[in-house]
This record gives structure tokens, C-alpha cells and sequence, in this order.
């Protein structure tokens, strides 16, 4: 064999042993580097979760941005996270099963609950919390904090105008049977009266995102339906976080 193919076979070897060097140093790094930033994504994705579920009940001062400490102040003051059984029946401890749900509380006293939201969308699924009144019936906030629709159309249902026009709704209709909350096609003024009071404004160009939503709150809120009637029975009477596990 000449002097040149052996040349040359002896760096094609060096290049490939030089690249398997550099790729495995990477490969370490990245894994490294992953393995010590697990903790503080948690970390975020905790007061990610902790932020959208004050901004649902309306917690979240709205004139600055609070830091994490803030956040996590307000949270563990006002906020706590709970089960119901299929009887509606409120439980401190997931059992068989149980839906997840969130108390709002002041001083103790139940001001209202939270549930997650899971919904289809058009381009993938949409997570949300939707909050209520003590009542059980008068939607007291909602917030978006996962979806994958297109900005500028579906993507505006985490907006701000989208998410306060669901304050104040009715998802029981004058019957008092659930109708739930829905996203009209345009405008709610143009809705009917009787209707009115169930739909938020609808997204131009997002028809199908707002669709999908829709049946995404009906679906939800079909499920939590024992939960909210626990809660109307209770209308107009003030009750502690810790009777409410007790009963």
C-alpha cells in the first residue's frame, strides 16, 4: 500500500474517532445539562400551574406582575387543592375515581372552586381553569395556560378580552338545567336574550377552535356537575374548607 492511501485511510480513522469523541462530549453535556435544570422546569412549570389557577379565581393583582414569592404567598393563602367522588362529595385525598378541583377560600371560608380544563382544539388540546362562584352556577374566571392554535385566531382564546368575557356567565339556563358555557359565532348581543347569558364573544376566524371549546366546557362541566349541585345547595350559607372535607 503507498504512502498516500495510508495516509489517508490513517485520517478518515482520526476524523470518525475525533467525531464520535465530540458527539459522546456533547451527548454529556446535554444530558448533564438537562439533569441539573429538571428541578428549577419543575420549579416553573409549579408556579405556572400555581399563576393560572389565581388568575382563573381573579387573584392575581392585575395594575403589575407579582414575583414567584408573591404568587406562591396568595396561592397558599386562597388556594386549595382537593378531590370530589362521583356523589360530588368533596375529599381531601384522590380516591378510585375522583375529580381533581380547587377551593377558593378566605380566612378559611369557601368563596368558590376551581376545575381544569382538557378540550380538544383544533390543532391540538387546550388546558385551561374555569372558576365559580360559591353558588355554583355564576362563572368567576378562566384562564388558558396550554394550547397549540394559531396566533392571531385560535391562539386568542388566552388573551385577555377572551378569558374576562366568561366572568359573570350562567351555566344553568332559567330551568335550572346545565346548559354550560359556550363560545358563540360572533357576537353575544346578537344571540337571542334567553341565550345570552350562557356565550362569550366568539374569535374571527376561529370557528372551529371555539367549537371544539365549547364542547370541551360542556363536556367538563357535565362531569362536575355533582359537584356543583353540592355547591347550590349550599347557596347563601358561608362554609369552612375543613367542614366541607368533614361532611
Amino acid at each position: 500500500m503507498s504512502d498516500n492511501k495510508k495516509s489517508f485511510k490513517k485520517n478518515r480513522i482520526y476524523v470518525v474517532f475525533f467525531a464520535l469523541v465530540i458527539a459522546l462530549v456533547f451527548s454529556v453535556l446535554i444530558t448533564t445539562a438537562a439533569t441539573m435544570l429538571k428541578p428549577l422546569q419543575q420549579q416553573n412549570m409549579a408556579l405556572d400551574k400555581k399563576t393560572n389557577l389565581l388568575e382563573a379565581a381573579g387573584l392575581v393583582p392585575e395594575d403589575r406582575k407579582p414575583s414567584p414569592e408573591e404568587i406562591k404567598q396568595i396561592y397558599d393563602t386562597h388556594i386549595r387543592e382537593v378531590h370530589a367522588d362521583p356523589r360530588g362529595q368533596i375529599l381531601e385525598t384522590p380516591a378510585g375515581n375522583s375529580l381533581q378541583l380547587y377551593l377558593i377560600h378566605t380566612d378559611q371560608q369557601v368563596q368558590g372552586y376551581i376545575v381544569p380544563i382538557s378540550s380538544r382544539g383544533l390543532w391540538g388540546k387546550i388546558h385551561g381553569y374555569l372558576a365559580f362562584e360559591q353558588d355554583g352556577e355564576t362563572v368567576a374566571g378562566f384562564s388558558v395556560y396550554s394550547h397549540s392554535e394559531t396566533p392571531g385566531l385560535g391562539g386568542e382564546i388566552e388573551s385577555n378580552w377572551f378569558q374576562d368575557n366568561f366572568k359573570g356567565k350562567k351555566i344553568l339556563n332559567a330551568s335550572n338545567q346545565l346548559v354550560s358555557v359556550g363560545i358563540a359565532k360572533g357576537k353575544v348581543e346578537n344571540l337571542p336574550d334567553k341565550l345570552q347569558d350562557h356565550y362569550v364573544d366568539g374569535i374571527s376566524g376561529a370557528t372551529l377552535t371555539g367549537r371544539y371549546l365549547s364542547e370541551g366546557l360542556e363536556e367538563t362541566l357535565t362531569k362536575y356537575e355533582t359537584v356543583s349541585i353540592i355547591f347550590r345547595q349550599k347557596k347563601g350559607s358561608q362554609t369552612n374548607v375543613e367542614t366541607i372535607l368533614d361532611e
